[in-house]
């Protein structure tokens, strides 16, 4: 099932966003900045990806096996659930739903021959201790990751605690941020179906001029349907995805949660 909410300014993927400021911005703002504080943010060239997240010039059949999102081409397996997420009127986010785990998925424009993914993990590790947090910074099946707490408001009005995976991903242009939540986030080994969803992402950046770190909007399938909110499923509670990448059904289902 499709799902549609609207992003609130404190939820940990809103905060967490890359915002519109440039390396070269941040140094004519700061021109007394140290020399370690300069060599933290140099870009350098995307590393390879063998294996993954694909840019479209890269796959032959971008529609195979996967749901048309017009800036991402997002794999459907058995079971999954995927979610758009609105800022303002642009749909900037795809959430796959997997059992009791979820990732999301956002592009990005980004310079044409420089990676943003380590500039991008220091501002997320910043946000998320000023607001209370821990943050871990490891090397995991991805590459180089963040493991947060991030500090949340519970239902009772207490505080608690939101264990979150920030994985990322430099191409040709664009850059890739993968947020795993639930219990791939609580036990990463459990997360192996949600990071090859992210892996086999393909990425459609466009040829349009756009600044390092805009959005690359999505949009909803040609075939998918608005449900009014808290409308549930009559006759078959069954995802649209049950029948695996290879036999993905037609129609999915929108709801929007605010």
């Amino acid at each position: 099932m499709f799902g549609r909410r609207r992003k609130r300014s404190e939820d940990v993927v809103e905060d967490s966003r890359p915002d519109d400021v440039t390396s070269e911005e941040l140094a004519e703002e700061s021109p007394a900045a140290s020399d370690s504080a300069a060599e933290s943010r140099v870009r350098l060239e995307p590393e390879p990806r063998p294996d993954g997240p694909w840019d479209l010039s890269e796959v032959r059949d971008p529609a195979e096996g996967r749901v048309d999102l017009g800036g991402l081409f997002v794999p459907g397996v058995e079971g999954m659930e995927l979610r758009v997420e609105v800022a303002g009127d642009a749909i900037v986010a795809a959430t796959v739903v997997l059992r009791d785990s979820a990732v999301q998925l956002q592009g990005f424009a980004a310079p044409k021959r420089e990676g943003i993914w380590g500039e991008v993990r220091e501002e997320i590790a910043s946000g998320i201790t000023q607001q209370g947090g821990v943050v871990d910074e490891v090397q995991g099946p991805l590459g180089w990751e963040l493991r947060a707490q991030v500090p949340v408001a519970l239902p009772d009005g207490t505080q608690g605690v939101q264990m979150v995976r920030f994985i990322g991903c430099d191409g040709p242009r664009w850059f890739l941020r993968g947020v795993i939540s639930g219990q791939g986030a609580v036990q990463p080994q459990t997360a192996g179906l949600l990071e090859q969803i992210f892996r086999d992402t393909v990425v459609v950046r466009g040829e349009s001029p756009m600044a390092p770190r805009d959005p690359i909007v999505l949009k909803l399938p040609e075939d998918a349907q608005m449900v009014a909110e808290g409308l549930q499923q009559q006759d078959d509670d069954r995802s649209r995805f049950a029948g695996g990448v290879d036999r993905l059904e037609r129609g999915p289902e929108i709801t929007e949660v605010r």
